[in-house]
């Protein structure tokens, strides 16, 4: 497995510590400019190439300069430099973008982003790519979504509590609502505490419906304006309004992330760029990450657009067999027993076996996919509610961790084994505790990549759009009269 030595990371920290923060303390003493909102995200191949994405309160050139880690000494001075004149004022500040390629998959780099010409520079980063084997493992959170400095390094103890439980992790999935308010000072705060992780991995975002939504205080373009995400179909698809999806590979597994802003009822182009994306690949894990949760009980699953949600996707994921959806939005925790048809599996065979030293308990050949929340690494946490059924009848786990902690989970992959693990960080001790496990075993090398070519254009499908939303919108009330009314009903009675 890939990993930065613990003496290289340590020299690296060092040196980002001495020569960031004295950078840091000179630009606040002469009021120059400073560079800040640093993410590296997946853009392109995930062994060859990575999308870079920051701010500056002034205008500039947008330069990326990257040396191998083994190969850094302190200097950048023999470092790759990758620049473009990707640079627009966005919100009073100016949104820079640069895609690094051509790198060598399975390798550890250092990094820094700024304005080669001014000699202005972020901290220092590091991330490393994929490559290309069956063994690796990633972080997931979910819903930091604070509204202050002091919420924010709250939730930040969270992912410190991650990466110190998995320091082999090789990037961090974040499931969306990374603001509340979707402030300057909200995305300020939330990368200056969360720089521990995301200057020291590649991340994974998925935009949430607090994080620049048409429908939330008319912020658009806001989560395209903060990650250097590969968008499909730029000409002509506007999904960057409120929000990106994307997909990526890694390892032997692919992973489609959705943008469920674009849900009323999610445009017939998104459903079929997620056909033919998954189709497409003959990964041996496939994955889906997505904000709003089809499988929840916090509460908003009763809601009308995760109702919608749940009958245009759920079909999906069943066609394409997903393995795992990773969503959150519902600030609770919930797994799911492996599920479909919107129905548990039965029969489901299970075996146990010593990996890695404990005895694990896999769910081997499952039908089905299973839905995991990670609750929130944040401090807005729910309480667990009454879901329309099967939501109920489906759950493996749920626990509200109101009052306990943030939340984070873990995923391992090697081979045809997945262990998936969640825990909780102790609000007042950081003490980190197992609340989740649950692990898959399968028969790898058995998909194939199924040629698919349907419409993506939102022109073309405009017809579908119309149909689409009336049939939700009758489907819905239908729900809510026959199913959820009957279901408040009968508990109000047993109350």
């Amino acid at each position: 497995m890939k990993k930065i030595s613990k003496k290289v990371l340590a020299v690296v920290l060092c040196i980002s510590l001495v020569f960031g923060c004295s950078a840091m303390a000179t630009s606040a003493a002469d009021g120059s400019d400073t560079v800040k909102r640093v993410s590296c995200t997946f853009n392109g191949d995930s062994k060859t190439s990575r999308g870079f994405c920051w701010y500056t309160l002034e205008n500039g050139d947008s330069d990326v300069q990257i040396v191998k880690t083994s190969a850094f000494n302190g200097s950048f001075a023999n470092a790759m430099t990758f620049s473009s004149d990707t640079s627009y004022k966005f919100r009073k500040q100016f949104c820079h973008k640069v895609v690094a390629d051509g790198l060598e998959a399975g390798t550890e780099y250092t990094y820094r982003v700024g304005d080669a010409s001014k000699n202005l520079w972020s901290d220092i980063g590091t991330f490393v790519t994929d490559d290309g084997d069956s063994k690796f493992s990633f972080i997931t959170i979910a819903d930091v979504q604070a509204s202050s400095d002091e919420n924010f390094a709250h939730a930040a103890e969270t992912i410190k509590g991650a990466m110190a439980t998995l320091p082999d992790s090789e990037f961090t999935a974040n499931l969306g609502d990374f603001v509340n308010d979707d402030t300057n000072d909200e995305w300020d705060w939330y990368f200056s505490n969360f720089a521990c992780s995301n200057m020291s991995t590649t991340l994974a975002p998925v935009a949430g419906n607090h994080d620049g939504n048409i429908t939330n205080k008319l912020n658009i373009n806001v989560f395209n304006s903060t990650f250097n995400l590969s968008n499909p179909n730029t000409d002509s698809n506007t999904n960057w309004v409120n929000g990106v999806y994307y997909s990526y590979d890694y390892g032997n597994a692919h992973f489609a992330v959705l943008n469920t802003n674009d849900m009323y009822p999610m445009t017939q182009s998104q459903r079929n760029w997620l056909i033919n994306d998954m189709k497409s690949s003959d990964a041996d894990w496939k994955f889906v990450m997505m904000h709003r949760a089809a499988y929840a009980e916090g509460k908003n699953i009763n809601k009308p657009d995760t109702i919608i949600m749940r009958d245009v996707l759920l079909p999906l994921f069943d066609e394409l067999d997903i393995d795992v959806v990773f969503a959150g939005h519902d600030h609770t925790y919930y797994r799911s027993m492996q599920v479909k048809g919107d129905a548990a599996v039965e029969n489901v065979t299970y075996v146990t076996e010593n990996y890695n030293g404990e005895e694990v308990t896999f769910a081997y050949n499952p039908d089905g996919a299973v839905h995991i929340l990670p609750a929130t690494a944040g401090t807005k946490r729910y309480t667990v509610h009454d879901a329309i059924n099967p939501i109920p009848e489906t759950c493996a786990f749920r626990l509200s961790t109101r009052d306990m902690g943030g939340c984070f989970t873990t995923t391992e992959i090697d081979g045809g084994k997945l262990i998936i693990k969640s825990y909780l960080v102790d609000d007042e001790t950081q003490k980190i505790t197992l609340i989740d496990q649950y692990a898959i075993k399968k028969d790898v090398g058995q998909n194939k990549a199924v040629e698919s070519d349907l419409s993506t254009d939102n022109a073309s499908n405009i017809g579908n759009y119309i149909f689409n939303l009336v049939y939700a919108l009758v489907d819905m009330l239908a729900k809510y009269l026959f199913v959820l009314l009957p279901q408040v009903i009968v508990n109000a009675i047993k109350g």
